[in-house]
């Protein structure tokens, strides 16, 4: 049996020839996605009225590259309490996590005010889904969010979804109702049906608390420094 010869530096040339990036890039183009989600619209009765609560995010553009808005807000009475909207780039620096920067404008409670924003959101190992975002606002007041979410399957169509979020502030806010330190925590629990994908109405529980002067602000207010809820809202992305 006549050997096999020995691979040469012209075989290995010949199979494995340069590639020239741009002729790549023309054939691989970058995709460009858009995505809408409502992961929290939500309606709750609140002594004698009724209440509801919003969470949303939109993404546009590629792999890499993305611009990010957020918003998330309250109204109860047929008023709105609390609402604000974040517009951000991000920048993927591995396959599941985005450094984001940009800015957030808050436009209740109190006068509307703008902050700058920086901060880190991706999935984390066991598919936690997780935000920390640090906030930079007039006269040097800092603020910071941290969010976790978790989607437990029960089924491939009934799920529990786990939440937690904690509010930092450098200063007291009475306006806002917000104290220094650590100022709100609030832990959610939601049990979803996904009819369609896209589509999945839940019932859920939330408990929500005040501390330091927060704590304080409310009660001079009369109101109570806890809350606990019973919801019942939608979530939807397209």
């Amino acid at each position: 049996m006549e050997p096999i010869p020995a691979l040469s530096d012209e075989d290995r040339a010949a199979a494995f020839p340069p590639i020239d990036p741009h002729s790549a890039h023309e054939a691989h183009p970058s995709a460009f996605y858009t995505r809408t989600v409502f992961n929290r619209l939500e309606a709750w009765d609140a002594d004698d009225r009724t209440a509801q609560a919003w969470e949303a995010s939109a993404s546009f553009g590629g792999d890499i590259h993305r611009l990010w808005l957020r918003s998330e807000g309250e109204r109860s009475g047929g008023s709105t309490e609390s609402a604000d909207l974040e517009v951000l780039y991000g920048r993927g620096i591995t396959p599941w996590w985005d450094v984001v920067v940009g800015a957030r404008h808050d436009f209740k409670p109190g006068a509307s005010q703008t902050w700058g924003a920086i901060g880190l959101q991706g999935l984390a190992p066991y598919f936690f889904e997780m935000s920390a975002t640090a906030y930079v606002g007039n006269s040097g007041r800092l603020s910071a969010a941290f969010e976790v979410e978790y989607d437990m399957l029960i089924t491939n169509r009934l799920i529990l979804q786990p939440l937690f979020e904690l509010e930092f502030n450098s200063k007291s806010d009475p306006a806002r109702g917000s104290g220094s330190g650590l100022s709100k925590a609030e832990a959610g629990l939601r049990l979803r049906y996904e009819l369609d994908r896209r589509f999945a109405p839940y019932i859920g529980i939330v408990h929500e608390r005040s501390f330091g002067d927060a704590a304080d602000f409310h009660s001079a207010e009369g109101e109570s420094t806890r809350d606990t809820r019973v919801v019942a809202g939608v979530r939807v992305w397209f």
